[in-house]
């Protein structure tokens, strides 16, 4: 009797219905279920490290901007539940007061002078320390070290230096110059320049470091080429160092008017909550405090707080869509591979 071989399904072709599934099919299929699975492992590895620091910038930032505008609608003393609603009422006041309409004019020359008295000096400094000389990183620590000294310090000293009876006077009449021996803080023609001359002396070491940063990014062999192509020193940083220094420049810019917008710690312990409006030196953020905290109206204050988010924040989107835009653009290129 003859004995008949069984078809097997391995003797099916590949192919073929009801065949098993080729290899490179179970392939794919492994790859994308390994796909979603390391998916899954990215977002969650993103949500662990950005997490916290998305709930802190969530508690402390975003959380008392809301409740500052929530406030801003109500006559408040700063406890208990709100319940004085006076609407719009608070920022009219302040959008209507003289003495608002000077603190941000005051504002304004400071962030315009800030840039042009600390860019070009810094600049040039960084562009001096980036050579090399005997007793060059001494410099630079000199010049850092305002930077890192307490507003508190700083402002005290200084408070005291320019008084009437002050070192600045005492040592221009030694020197026979009493004509200058004037009142450096309380005059109004004088104030705002005093202020600027502190603001420099302390905030540009933090210029200069930050652009002798941005010189160490910039190739040697650039300036090299220069040289042997005959080009001057000067004409070298003109046209090479300066140009491939502008993000650095535009960055430090950008950090330099929100600082200046908001600037009360050194006009506040110089001249204190009262001076600084009859010298010609109140800011924002000095009419904020001024007007909500010590007239124990804090709804008031928290609207003028807002006022002033809500100005460096226009500013520094108007920067960011104008000025940085092409530097953002130029660092961030997968999207444009896609």
């Amino acid at each position: 009797m003859t004995r008949r071989r069984a078809v097997t399904p391995s003797s099916t072709p590949a192919g073929a219905e009801g065949g098993t599934t080729p290899p490179s099919a179970r392939g794919t299929a492994r790859r994308a279920g390994g796909g979603r699975g390391a998916d899954w492992r990215k977002r969650l590895e993103i949500a662990l490290l950005a997490g916290p620091a998305i709930a802190i910038f969530l508690a402390f930032v975003i959380l008392p901007v809301v409740l500052a505008a929530y406030y801003g609608f109500f006559k408040w003393k700063g406890y208990g539940k709100p319940t004085n609603f006076v609407g719009f009422e608070n920022y009219l006041t302040i959008l209507q007061d003289p003495t608002f309409h000077e603190a941000l004019s005051n504002n304004a020359f400071i962030v315009v002078m800030s840039l042009v008295l600390q860019g070009p000096a810094a600049v040039g400094l960084a562009l001096l320390l980036n050579r090399r000389f005997r007793g060059r990183s001494l410099v630079r620590v000199l010049i850092f070290v305002p930077y890192v000294v307490s507003e508190v310090i700083v402002g005290t000293g200084w408070s005291l230096m320019l008084s009437t009876a002050g070192a600045v006077n005492d040592f221009l009449t030694r020197i026979g110059l009493p004509v200058w021996a004037v009142d450096w803080l309380s005059d109004p023609k004088i104030a705002i320049w005093s202020l600027m001359l502190i603001i420099t002396w302390k905030y540009i070491g933090f210029a200069v470091i930050l652009f002798l940063a941005g010189l160490q990014g910039i190739p040697e062999e650039l300036g090299e080429a220069a040289a042997i192509d005959g080009a001057g020193y000067w004409a070298t940083q003109r046209r090479i160092t300066l140009p491939l220094l502008g993000p650095t420049v535009r960055i430090w810019a950008f950090l330099s008017i929100i600082g200046s917008l908001q600037l009360f710690d050194l006009v506040y312990i110089i001249w204190g909550q009262y001076v600084a409006a009859t010298a010609g030196t109140s800011t924002m953020a000095t009419y904020m405090v001024l007007n909500g905290r010590n007239a124990g109206n804090y709804g008031f204050g928290n609207a003028v707080a807002v006022l002033l988010f809500l100005i460096s924040l226009v500013i520094a989107l108007t920067y960011q869509r104008f000025v940085l835009r092409r530097d953002t653009e130029g660092a961030i290129t997968e999207g444009k591979a896609r």
